[in-house]
């Protein structure tokens, strides 16, 4: 019988204290999102000084990079060089801060940040992956 790798809570919280340990880290106030495997919430974390629309944008990205199966930077990348009809996919959070959490080879979760610059997010989003990859 096939098997699935999933996010417990426990990995829910030890993805949230190691990306946000990486933002306060570098004075970054950020929202962090944890999705399982079909871009649904496990866990939010909206830091202190944060915008309140980084919520919404990072709990976006999470589920993005959870049923895209890929980090959200190539979907950006896809729109930004060219391939504008990707817009109109049925889908929010199409820019960089979104990776899926592999586990065994598998999708089984992801993490979302949203509020500081691209590059800012990602590695936000990285710390808070090591943590259980």
């Amino acid at each position: 019988m096939p098997t699935k790798s999933y996010l417990d809570q426990q990995q829910v919280s030890a993805i949230l204290d190691a990306a946000e340990r990486e933002a306060t880290g570098n004075n970054f106030a950020v929202t962090i999102a944890v999705a399982d495997d079909g871009g649904y919430l496990l866990g939010l974390r909206r830091l202190d000084g944060a915008a309140p629309f980084s919520a919404e944008v990072a709990a976006a990205k999470a589920r993005a990079a959870a049923i895209g199966r890929k980090e959200t930077q190539v979907f950006e990348d896809m729109i930004n060089n060219g391939r504008n009809a990707f817009i109109s996919a049925p889908m929010q959070g199409l820019m960089s801060g979104g990776l899926p959490i592999r586990i065994d080879g598998q999708v089984a979760g992801s993490v979302g940040v949203s509020g500081v610059k691209p590059e800012q997010d990602i590695q936000v989003a990285r710390a808070g992956v090591t943590a259980v990859a």
